[in-house]
Formats: C-alpha cells, sequence, structure tokens
C-alpha cells in the first residue's frame, strides 16, 4: 500500500514537472492504443493489398518512373514516364510493399512491444530479486557465488547474448485468443494475440542482472538494521525476514528499475525481431527490417514504427524520471527534489 508521504511525493513532483506530465500521457495513451486496438485499427494489419502497395501517408506523394518502349518513326524507342502516386485518406499513414496499412500495423505492434517489456520485466525482477536479495542478506560464499554468475553474464553484450539464447530455446509463439473478438463486439480483425514466448524469457534472462545488483546493495543496508537484528534474536526464519523486513524496505529502487527497464527491453524486442528472432510478423522491429529495402522509395515502412519505438521509449523514460524523483527524495530531479 502506498504511504501518505509517497503519494504527496508523487502528487508534488507531476505538478512541477512538465516531463513526467508527457510522459504519462504517452504512456497511457499506447496501453489504451494497444488495448484496444481492433477497435482503433481502421484495417486488419495483415490483409494485403498489392494494388494499394508503398502509398505514401497523408500529406506525402511519391514519384515513380515506369519504363515502356513506343514505336517511333518505326523505331523502338525505351520511354520513361513519370508518375505521381497520392496518398490515401483510407490509408493515413500509407502502405508497405504488400499494400497492408501502417496505422493498423502500428497499433498492433504495440501489443507485443508493450506484452514483452511488462511480461518480460516481471520475470527479470522475479529472478534478479530472488537472487540479490539471497545474496544480500546470506553474504559471504552465497554472495560470491551468486554475483559472480551476474558478473559473468554482464561480460556480454546484451544482444549477442540474447541472440544465442534465442538459439538454444527455439523460437516459440504463445497464442492469446483476443477478448475483443471472442467476444463478437469486433470482426475482421486478429482473433489471437501472438507472444513471443521465447522472447519474454530471453529479455529475462539478459536484464535480471540490474535487479540482482540493486536488490543486493539494499538487502546489504536493510540488513544491518535493527529491526532485522531484533527479528533474528527472538528466532524469526531468514523466509519470514526476507519476505517482511528486507523486500518491502528494497521496494522503491526496484520500481524505478523496472520501469526503465521495461523501455530497455522494448528496444531489445525490436532488435530481436529486426534481425527475425522474435517469430511474429506483427512487431514494429519486424516492420523496420521488411522496410529496410525500400528506404529510397518508400521511407514511411521503416520510419513510422521507428517513430512509434522512440516516443514509446521516451515516454516511459520520462515516467521513470518522475518516480525517481518522487520515490527517492535523495535524488535531484527536474521537480526539485528534497
Amino acid at each position: 500500500m502506498i504511504s501518505p508521504r509517497t503519494l504527496r511525493n508523487l502528487k508534488r513532483e507531476f505538478r512541477q514537472s512538465l516531463l513526467a506530465k508527457i510522459g504519462i500521457i504517452v504512456v497511457i495513451s499506447v496501453i489504451l492504443v494497444a488495448a484496444f486496438a481492433p477497435l482503433l485499427a481502421p484495417h486488419n494489419p495483415h490483409q494485403q493489398n498489392l494494388d494499394d502497395s508503398n502509398l505514401p501517408p497523408l500529406g506525402f506523394s511519391k514519384q515513380t518512373t515506369e519504363t515502356s518502349t513506343e514505336m517511333v518513326d518505326g523505331n523502338i524507342e525505351i520511354v520513361n514516364n513519370t508518375t505521381y502516386v497520392e496518398a490515401q485518406a483510407s490509408h493515413p499513414l500509407g502502405t508497405d510493399q504488400l499494400g497492408r496499412d501502417m496505422l493498423s500495423r502500428v497499433i498492433y505492434g504495440a501489443r507485443t512491444s508493450l506484452l514483452v517489456g511488462l511480461f518480460g520485466t516481471m520475470l527479470a525482477t522475479l529472478i534478479g530479486v530472488t537472487v540479490g536479495l539471497v545474496a544480500g542478506y546470506y553474504g559471504k560464499l552465497v554472495d560470491d557465488a551468486l554475483m559472480r554468475s551476474a558478473d559473468i553474464m554482464l561480460a556480454f553484450p546484451s544482444l549477442v547474448l540474447a541472440i544465442a539464447l534465442v538459439g538454444l530455446f527455439r523460437s516459440a509463439v504463445v497464442n492469446i485468443p483476443d477478448p475483443l473478438v471472442a467476444l463478437g463486439i469486433v470482426s475482421g480483425m486478429p482473433a489471437q494475440i501472438n507472444l513471443p514466448g521465447t522472447v519474454i524469457v530471453v529479455v529475462a534472462l539478459v536484464n535480471w542482472v540490474w535487479f540482482a545488483r540493486v536488490s543486493r546493495g539494499e538487502a546489504l543496508t536493510v540488513s544491518s538494521e535493527e529491526y532485522v537484528k531484533a527479528s533474528r534474536s527472538v528466532g524469526a526464519r531468514d523466509s519470514f525476514i526476507l519476505r517482511k523486513h528486507i523486500l518491502p524496505n528494497s521496494v522503491t529502487p526496484i520500481i524505478v528499475l523496472a520501469t526503465i527497464q521495461i523501455a530497455a527491453i522494448i528496444l531489445l524486442e525490436s532488435a530481436l525481431s529486426y534481425l527475425g528472432f522474435s517469430g511474429v510478423n506483427l512487431s514494429w522491429g519486424f516492420d523496420i527490417s521488411q522496410g529496410r529495402d525500400y528506404l529510397a522509395s518508400s521511407w514511411w515502412i521503416s520510419t513510422v514504427p521507428g517513430v512509434a519505438i522512440v516516443i514509446t521509449v521516451i515516454g516511459i523514460n520520462l515516467m521513470g524520471d518522475w518516480l525517481r524523483d518522487a520515490l527517492d527524495p535523495g535524488i535531484e530531479g527536474e521537480g526539485g527534489g528534497v
């Protein structure tokens, strides 16, 4: 339960920080877009229409050159005809090389990125906090063994390690029925939400070390407090002390770190999707990869999902800064920490 003091800090920092307001608005908007994707998407994101391929976004036009042959004075000559492709209101962000609506794909791609970011962070938090608290509480050989394993993980670049783990576990996709489609509220949209299960596990295994290091430091500090020593003196079990004393008093930096790690995991998931390791084709990283061969002629195929990633990550980081300033008054932030 949030204490009155914490609630006051959150309200004060929110009132004083314009960036916090922007971050929260962005994050809430992305969450709502992802949650109600079937209602907001104008087209089925898988629907192909080659007649409308590579349409530009509204406000832009595309110049194409068509080569044909004509008979001129008895001779066959090659003629280059320049035509302009105009945007269509039915595809406000344009279409890709297969005629799929980019707005719909960006809306559905938000689901993949947010769910991977959320579930990956939850799993990384569970693993890392458990390891960190145990290491910090018991110390000595237990601490050395657990934290040296964390140091080994940190020795590898995150993306390289993630690719290696994906190759080890193979690609697995978890299909979840879309509630809006299953209830008959929306028709003509994908009936299932495809979650890259392997990617969720991999990003958690790559990022748990950060939670372990933070929670270990907190456990070392809290373990020396008098109330912990008093619990030991009356015969309280270690599991009870960890659950009732160490963890509740270590949760503040863990919450802040978890918020920031969601953004980092979204970037990692996008990189894995770009490289073709996610196993799903409704992802911002996948769309960026599909448009890389068309950057010169149809830049929006890669740019639109890229902008979505940038906006989402910036919004989450701004919200993380707000939480840091409010929950840790010792750190000065934009809102003027105490």
